[in-house]
This record gives C-alpha cells, structure tokens and sequence, in this order.
C-alpha cells in the first residue's frame, strides 16, 4: 500500500531545488512559512552573499553575511 506524504518545493527559474520540506500526512504546513522562505529565496537571488535568519520575514529586515566571525555570536549580531 502507498502512503501519500506532503511535500512542497521552491525551485528557481533555471531549475535548482532552493527549499523542500516534506511532511507526514498528518502534519499541517503553515503557508506564512512557506511564504517567507520564497520571499528570502527572492531576496538571496540579488544578494547572494547575505543570509536571511529565521526571522527574517521581508524586505528591510535585517540579514546577516555569513563569516567564521559569526560563528556562535547570531544572536548578538541580530540586535
């Protein structure tokens, strides 16, 4: 017997897997989230050396460039 699961999957416009996530059947996915990640998704694409942290939520909120420097300080660096 086959078991349906949920996936969803954010794939750039030249054909590269940028997010997937599946889920068991019996989890919900929250739309909201899925939303942020294109919209990070569509941010990262014109600046490709910033990160967007898991607040990051849209435009004008404040990413982060990834260094060794950041290691273990994420949450200073975010203040």
């Amino acid at each position: 017997t086959g078991l349906a699961l949920r996936g969803t999957f954010i794939i750039s416009p030249e054909g590269k897997l940028l997010n997937s996530e599946v889920n068991f059947y019996n989890l919900g996915r929250n739309i909201d989230e899925l939303m942020r990640k294109f919209k990070a998704n569509l941010h990262l694409a014109k600046h490709a050396n910033e990160g967007c942290p898991a607040k990051w939520k849209d435009e004008g909120d404040k990413t982060l460039t990834p260094s060794a420097k950041l290691v273990g300080r994420v949450y200073e660096a975010l203040k």
